[in-house]
């Protein structure tokens, strides 16, 4: 679900909004009402799904992002980090290993305590001391040493070169937290965050799982937010269809993720009375994923295949509409560095082509495998789009595939075992660079916790790109690390989203108020003209 001294100049452009922005006043009145499908559930094994050491997911990250403080946060409309808990922050070496800064004076929690740099240490230290299977400790694995000087200051000394730290500080795992509310080793169970951000959090639970988030203006806050209302409720609804109605029906004041392709297209093509539809730039993804150590996909041949077979353009147009568009690369266009390395090492779908692949490995056909989605993570249209790609297979008679969708709070935990050959994910930036879509699958520690290792990548080709403060100057690394991916095929990318955000007229700021990734920004909101 980003970082350095410089503007991605690629990247830029996109995170502008499509729309201009429309301004809005602090609203004194009742609470502005969001809708959205994340489902936020505490099990057995996930019993702390909200701790900024474990959770790494786009929902839990927009819980998060209210209520807990970076040092940083990326500014509207994109660019290169600037200070938010930080008064002032920058590298203060030549080779990026060194990253200084100042807090602001008077920073405190929402509770009155005082924030310190000590506490920013135990916070980020926490997360690499409780490093989570799953979770985002990956994100800081090259801080060596953690050094706090005086009452404002605090020095990350880095084991390798990385201009993209700053951005990394921009993310929730890098919030900062209380010692006496969240364990030095221990996540924090429950539902409850706290933080000095822009909203103190109270969650409505029924059966250990949220059925609503009320988010209430924090008056303690310093930080660089503008904060643009006083009370922001986040309702959360069993699919898409029944958030599209509480809209229709004013009882919500804007629906987010996850709109259905066929609500988008709905109002795109008959708009209604007093709900305007805002598009933003997308840079989420979906892809497939393969358990190379199971012995249906271990082979290397078998999902080269796979990549000849699937037609990303029958799947974005017949399942997503105008609302997706074919990806041929874990880089998506408009990022720099994105090259199409899978339309160009196999161009356009060939059975014969897969056929031979095959056939040159001594692989015997049809090749069995189930393929795994879940039901009611990524939005209504997932089920649509794993039956079709499981139908694209079957027919070329080289696969015989199964179809089986699972819970979120069951499908993760299993994959995380190791429990499925071939499964289906979905991915939201941790920030606009393309380090973020290429560590998270390449580097040690991966979020899948796959087996799948490129020494190349992870030794060479990673850190060589995290040398570079111009990061046009990395695009060579890049496209070397896409043309890896293409052709050992751990992951396979199939479509990149677009945003649509659905909200009443009276609304305001709703184009500010998710970013390109899927950042939720909830204190954008307000009501009334400008």
């Amino acid at each position: 679900m980003n970082r350095k001294t410089l503007v991605l100049p690629a990247v830029v452009g996109l995170l502008a909004p499509v729309l201009a922005a429309c301004g809005g006043s602090d609203d004194g009145g009742d609470a502005i009402v969001v809708g959205t499908t994340d489902q936020f559930i505490a099990s057995k094994d996930n019993p702390a799904p909200l701790d900024p050491a474990i959770g790494y997911e786009a929902g839990v990250w927009n819980l998060l992002r209210q209520t807990v403080q970076t040092l940083t946060h990326i500014p509207r409309g994109g660019g290169e980090p600037v200070p938010e808990a930080a008064e002032s922050c920058t590298f203060t070496d030549m080779e990026n290993e060194s990253y200084r800064c100042t807090l602001r004076d008077g920073l405190t929690f929402a509770d009155g305590t005082p924030v310190t740099p000590e506490d920013v240490k135990y916070s980020i230290q926490r997360v690499l001391d409780i490093k989570d299977e799953s979770g985002p400790s990956a994100l800081f694995a090259n801080i060596d040493t953690i050094e706090t000087k005086g009452e404002k200051e605090i020095v990350f000394h880095l084991s390798t070169p990385d201009a993209t730290f700053p951005y990394k500080l921009a993310t929730p795992p890098a919030g900062i937290v209380q010692k006496d509310k969240y364990g030095a080793k221990t996540p924090r169970d429950g539902f409850q965050i706290d933080g000095s951000g822009p909203y103190t959090m109270k969650p409505e639970v029924k059966d250990d799982r949220i059925v609503k988030v009320v988010f209430t203006k924090n008056p303690k806050y310093k930080g660089d937010l503008k904060i643009r209302n006083n009370k922001v409720e986040l309702n959360l609804f069993p699919d898409a269809d029944a958030m599209g109605k509480a809209l229709d029906d004013k009882k919500i004041d804007m629906m987010t993720r996850t709109m259905s392709p066929e609500q988008a297209q709905d109002l795109l093509a008959e708009p209604k009375e007093g709900i305007k539809l805002t598009e933003m730039p997308g840079l989420a993804i979906s892809y497939m994923a393969f358990n190379t150590e199971d012995p249906a996909v271990e082979d290397k041949a078998v999902r080269q295949a796979v990549a000849q077979v699937i037609d990303r353009g029958a799947i974005a147009n017949k399942v997503y509409g105008s609302t997706a568009e074919p990806l041929y690369s874990l880089i998506p266009s408009g990022i720099t560095s994105h090259t199409n390395s899978f339309f160009n090492k196999y161009g356009e779908p060939s059975v014969a082509g897969a056929a031979r692949t095959l056939e040159k490995a001594g692989i015997n056909t049809p090749v069995k495998f189930t393929l795994h989605y879940t039901t009611d993570h990524y939005g209504p249209a997932t089920k649509a789009e794993y039956e079709t790609l499981a139908k694209q297979l079957n027919a070329s008679k080289l696969f015989d595939v199964d179809v089986k969708g699972t819970p979120w709070d069951k499908y993760r935990p299993a994959q995380k075992k190791g429990e499925y050959a071939v499964f289906g994910m979905g991915w939201f930036p941790d920030f606009p660079d393309p380090d973020t879509y290429i560590a998270p699958f390449l580097d040690e520690g991966n979020f899948l916790n796959s087996p799948y290792k490129s020494t190349e990548a992870q030794k060479t080709l990673i850190p060589q790109s995290r040398r570079e403060a111009d990061r046009s100057a990395a695009s060579p690394a890049f496209e070397k690390l896409q043309d890896i991916v293409a052709t050992d095929v751990p992951v396979l990318p199939v479509w990149q989203g677009k945003q649509y955000v659905a909200s009443l007229d009276e609304l305001t700021g709703v184009e500010w108020a998710v970013n390109s990734s899927a950042d939720l920004q909830l204190w954008e909101l307000a009501r009334g003209a400008v």
